[in-house]
């Protein structure tokens, strides 16, 4: 049953990291055996805001424990979302509400995206941070992208 209920999260878990494209890398620490350790950027699209692309880099642990996906990385990410295209709200926010999730160790341990909007600014703030089932980390970076006219199409903030 446990290995049942492991797989489902695993799987679970991978399907949500699919959504990042790799952007690059570079190498921080060299390890003789394993991949080095590394800072990696990564893109994704806002899934319920058309024209809004988030980046954000993410150490990765290298060495045997992390070639085989086994490492725990560390809780350090840093996030700067942008405007990319006309902006349009697909269907009704959420403050708070998960954008992107990452798994940062095999169990207890990921990397989260969530969305606010300030309606009073007509802006969307994006905050990334890491969590963990014991206990949270205070490690965050947050960016905001104001909701502007594009090529002299309007903004759509309404669904």
């Amino acid at each position: 049953m446990k290995r049942i209920v492991l797989g489902i999260l695993l799987c679970g878990t991978l399907a949500l990291t699919a959504q990042a494209e790799e952007i690059g890398s570079v190498d921080t620490v060299f390890k003789w055996l394993g991949p080095d350790n590394k800072i990696v950027i990564e893109a994704f699209d806002d899934p319920k805001v058309a024209g809004v692309t988030c980046y954000v880099s993410r150490s990765k642990t290298g060495g045997i424990k992390g070639g085989l996906g086994l490492a725990e990385d560390t809780s350090d990410a840093s996030i700067a979302c942008r405007q990319v295209g006309p902006i349009t709200v697909k269907e009704k926010l959420k403050d708070g509400e998960e954008v992107f999730t990452e798994r940062r160790s095999l169990l207890f341990k990921k990397m989260q995206v969530v969305r606010f909007m300030d309606e009073a600014r007509n802006t969307l703030i994006y905050l990334v941070y890491s969590d963990r089932v014991i206990e949270g980390s205070p490690k965050n970076s947050v960016t905001a992208v104001p909701i502007m006219p594009w090529g002299g199409q309007p903004a759509k903030t309404a669904p």
